[in-house]
Order: C-alpha cells, then sequence, then structure tokens
C-alpha cells in the first residue's frame, strides 16, 4: 500500500499544501460577502469571484493528478501577486478592509505557491539524479 501512495504521489512533497490553497481560493471567492463590500466594489467582486474559483479549481487539479501538475505551481505564485495589486488596478479606493483581506488572501497564495513550486523542482531534480523509470518505478533497461 505504501508502494502505491508513494507512486500515485510520485514523490510530491506538498501535498498537504492542497487543502490551504483551496481554502484560500474559497476565501477569495466568497470574501466579497464576508466582508460587504457587494455594492462599493463592483468590479472588485467579479474579479475575486473568478479568481477565487480558479485558484480553487488549480487546487482541485493539484490533488487529483499531482504527478502532472507541477508545472501550474508557479502559476499560484503569479495568481498570489496579481491578487494584491487588484484592490487597486480593478477596485476603486478601496477601504482597510478590502486592501488587508486581499494583500493576506494573495500573499498567502504566492506563498504556498511558491513552496510548491520550489519543491517540483527539487523532485524533478531528484528524478533525473535517479535516472529514468517506467511507471512502476522500475529502472528503463537499454
Amino acid at each position: 500500500m505504501r508502494a502505491r501512495y508513494a507512486r500515485v504521489l510520485g514523490g510530491r512533497d506538498v501535498a498537504l499544501l492542497d487543502g490551504p490553497i483551496f481554502l484560500a481560493g474559497l476565501f477569495i471567492a466568497l470574501s466579497p460577502w464576508i466582508l460587504h463590500y457587494t455594492t462599493s466594489q463592483p468590479g472588485l467582486v467579479v474579479h475575486n469571484v473568478v479568481m477565487g474559483i480558479a485558484i480553487a479549481v488549480l487546487a482541485l487539479v493539484f490533488s487529483a493528478t499531482p504527478t502532472r501538475t507541477y508545472g501550474f505551481s508557479w502559476a499560484l505564485v503569479l495568481m498570489g501577486a496579481w491578487m494584491v495589486a487588484a484592490p487597486w488596478v480593478v477596485g476603486s479606493s478601496p477601504d482597510r478592509g478590502v486592501f488587508l483581506s486581499s494583500v493576506i488572501a494573495g500573499g498567502l497564495v504566492a506563498l504556498l505557491g511558491l513552496i510548491c513550486g520550489a519543491a517540483a523542482m527539487r523532485a524533478g531534480q531528484m528524478r533525473k539524479r535517479a535516472g529514468r523509470t517506467t511507471r512502476s518505478g522500475e529502472p528503463i533497461r537499454t
């Protein structure tokens, strides 16, 4: 059972970060109603719903197919950085709550994406050092 679990995860060290990434995306999508700025920032409401759903879907994709989605981890860094800048670019004179919510949630997404991306790079380098293998983990004989 351990060998199957290790094979499915493919050495992915950050499987536990999928949950917090999903929750951050869910918070971002629901933040207009949690912080009550649906009427004062209509452009930011649509933006946050779309970005939050996109981040949550990425987290679900990471947990469903962990070995094939290493490269998408870096997208979270860009999405988190965009969330930090969004109150000024998309919104119009955001108040402190909107500003802090976006900066903290975006910073968290960027940090988690950075951790996932770094772990993906490390796992890729370890696979290169270990040599090419088949799907079952056996070395390829030439």
